[in-house]
């Protein structure tokens, strides 16, 4: 056997995780179908209401399925590059911490911490200009939502100096 996909006698195999992701597409569409049956029966007075999008995001999911499922099989995927994990653990950790901070230290500080995560994934470690930059940069994004738009954020101490 060579590297990847390739015996020997020049033949590729089917590309399993190719043909897992097809799977995967497959059954976000039944459940996408499965929600719009719900969704049909709920506005028939229209022909076009709330489920037509989501209609066509689930042709367009089984398509994909397909199409993916067929490309597996030929092995025609290129050869994939080995997964660092490294920079998933950094972006899944800033997830996490966000999801539990959100409430507690509120959207700038948890975002910003999720921001500096984030960009120490792909590379930029130093977080001690990463965290407060993306906690400024959040608190922006934060006023203009709160403030101009009046929509509702979590607030934690920090947006509280503003309100």
């Amino acid at each position: 056997m060579n590297k990847g996909n390739t015996p020997l006698n020049g033949k590729r195999r089917p590309d399993r995780a190719a043909l897992f992701i097809a799977v995967f597409l497959a059954a976000i569409a039944a459940i996408i179908f499965w929600d719009v049956s719900r969704l049909a029966a709920i506005a028939s007075y229209s022909r076009i209401g709330p489920a037509t999008v989501p209609f066509v995001i689930a042709c367009v999911l089984v398509v994909l399925a397909i199409w993916t499922a067929f490309e597996a099989w030929r092995g025609d995927f290129p050869e994939r590059e080995r997964q660092e994990i490294g920079p998933v653990v950094w972006i899944v950790g800033g997830l996490v911490a966000q999801l539990l901070l959100l409430k507690v230290a509120g959207f700038s500080i948890a975002t910003g911490i999720l921001f500096a995560a984030a960009a120490a994934g792909f590379g930029k470690r130093k977080l001690w200009i990463t965290l407060p930059v993306g906690i400024a940069l959040c608190l922006g994004v934060w006023l203009i939502f709160a403030g101009l738009l009046q929509l509702s954020l979590p607030a934690g101490p920090l947006e509280h100096l503003f309100l």
